[in-house]
């Protein structure tokens, strides 16, 4: 198998993304005066409970950060999981109780449902996707069509949701697409008309060679547009090769011919996805398919904070 894109998980790194999100998220919900309604109408010692429900169902994801979350409102609130990240959810189903401050509680409800919501709506997109392929040897990648700001969050749902992380910027691999070969035309010496895709393949390789040393293990992909492409860019050994809007007709021939000349590299289709093509674009035989939707077409799930009575 072909080497993999890193892959987000919940740790240090993720947890001081939201960190900073959860900043902008207290400054434009309390301001500077704080929550008028609830310092009017609730004592300063008032004590709650409450259960965090799914009123949708769907697949969990972003509990991982409930603790980080309440802990920026108040140390005294405490979480009480109920469910994991990953699993499934059904309407009415509590993912967790939450009890401390009456004040607190109130004030980080907002943003604690909408991190929620997002991440769950994303993975239970996500999960759709990798049902509808299931069987094939295709796998659902995200892309980086994401919510500025939350993007290792949303990847982070992806994988929830059973899918597999694309590349999380342009800092982790090499993904040459048709604007680096348009572009090539501006810029190289000499009338030269621009890169071949199989020229801009060499030129990167030895460049990461020269940068980083052989053996440095960042991803060539290149974007192709024809099966002329493919053939070019199959002799020069890409570790993945995106093929951009072919009709499934194209993929299985895509497939057969890269079987035939070059079987280490894995076929990325890309391009008219969604829940009604993606079987019978994963049927032709290609291991990944790229799906932008998973994050820039999700709907958030909706989750409500029920005040439960003290002592129950």
């Amino acid at each position: 198998m072909t080497r993999e894109f890193q892959q987000v998980a919940w740790d240090d790194e993720l947890r001081a993304d939201w960190q900073r999100l959860l900043e902008l998220a207290v400054r434009e919900d309390l301001g500077e005066s704080g929550d008028w309604t609830t310092r009017a109408l609730v004592p300063e010692g008032a004590w709650g409970r409450a259960a965090v429900v799914c009123r949708q169902p769907g697949i969990a994801a972003g509990l991982a950060a409930v603790p980080t979350t309440l802990g920026r409102f108040d140390p005294r609130l405490r979480w009480g999981p109920a469910a994991e990240d990953g699993g499934t959810v059904a309407p009415g189903q509590s993912v967790g109780r939450l009890e401390g401050p009456a004040r607190a509680m109130l004030a980080v409800e907002r943003p604690l449902l909408n991190l929620l919501g997002r991440l769950a709506g994303i993975a239970t997109l996500t999960r759709r996707y990798v049902d509808a392929v299931s069987g094939t040897r295709a796998r659902i990648y995200d892309t980086r069509k994401t919510t500025p700001g939350w993007r290792r969050l949303e990847k982070y749902a992806v994988r929830c949701g059973g899918g597999t992380n694309h590349r999380t910027g342009l800092f982790e691999a090499v993904l040459i697409k048709d604007n680096h070969l348009a572009l090539g035309a501006e810029l190289l010496p000499g009338g030269m008309s621009g890169y071949t895709p199989s020229q801009a393949v060499l030129v990167a390789r030895r460049f990461l060679d020269e940068q980083l040393g052989p053996g440095h293990g960042v991803i060539i992909e290149i974007e192709v547009d024809s099966l002329e492409q493919l053939d070019e860019v199959l002799a020069v050994g890409p570790d993945l090769i995106l093929l951009d809007n072919m009709n499934p007709e194209q993929l299985r021939e895509a497939v057969r011919r890269r079987d035939a000349s070059a079987p280490l590299a894995e076929l990325e289709a890309s391009g008219g996805v969604n829940l009604e093509t993606v079987r019978r674009i994963a049927e032709t035989g290609v291991e990944r398919i790229s799906v932008g939707a998973l994050t820039h077409g999700a709907v958030s799930l909706d989750f409500g904070l029920d005040w439960l009575a003290v002592g129950s």
